[in-house]
Order: C-alpha cells, then sequence, then structure tokens
C-alpha cells in the first residue's frame, strides 16, 4: 500500500487553470506508473492521464487532450496534473493512483469545482 497525499484543488472559472499534486515517500516510487482519475456525482470513476515510470509516455482521455498535461518527478516523488482551459464538466474529485505489479493505490481525493 502507497500512501498519496493531494493537493491544488479548489473551485476556479472556466478557462481558468489549477495544478494538481500528487506526493508519496513511496521508496521504489520511479517504478510506479501514476495516473489520475476522476469521479462525478452519478458518474463512474474515470481515468484522466497517465504517465509510465520514466515519464517518456502520457496517455489522456479524449475529453481532456490539449488542455491537461501529467508529469513526475522522481526524485520529488511527486506527480502532477496541469489543468488549463477548465471547463464546468471536469468539475469532480480528482484521485492520485499508483500501480505497481497489477495492484493499484489511491489518494484521498481532492475536489475540483469549474463554476462561474
Amino acid at each position: 500500500q502507497v500512501q498519496l497525499v493531494e493537493s491544488g484543488g479548489g473551485l476556479v472559472q472556466p478557462g481558468g487553470s489549477l495544478r494538481l499534486s500528487c506526493a508519496t515517500s513511496e521508496f521504489s516510487f520511479s517504478r510506479y506508473v501514476m495516473s489520475w482519475y476522476r469521479q462525478a456525482p452519478g458518474k463512474e470513476r474515470e481515468l484522466v492521464a497517465e504517465i509510465t515510470s520514466a515519464g517518456g509516455t502520457s496517455n489522456y482521455a479524449d475529453s481532456v487532450k490539449g488542455r491537461f498535461t501529467i508529469s513526475r518527478d522522481n526524485a520529488k516523488k511527486t506527480v502532477y496534473l496541469q489543468m488549463n482551459n477548465l471547463k464546468p464538466e471536469d468539475t469532480a474529485v480528482y484521485y492520485c493512483n499508483a500501480k505497481r505489479w497489477g495492484i493499484a493505490s489511491w489518494g484521498q481525493g481532492t475536489q475540483v469545482t469549474v463554476s462561474s
């Protein structure tokens, strides 16, 4: 079980930006695939973005391509989600996920609300 601590959520106007952070003390952080999921009320949890352990490959949901950027700093044991041009439909609880050997760990979630 990997302990994940998220921060950076909040309230933002449409078109605004936020950066989410997810930090861990896991010794082998660099060997984990990291990702961000989100869940809106009444909807299933969905994958938003994913980054490989080396950071060379990133995958995004179609709904966020061109607007969101996932990155990681293995030295700081932190993964980020830069969110630009936010839309009301981006409103959800965002969760950090760490996966290795088919086992996943989750952060506590952070609320992102996009509203005028």
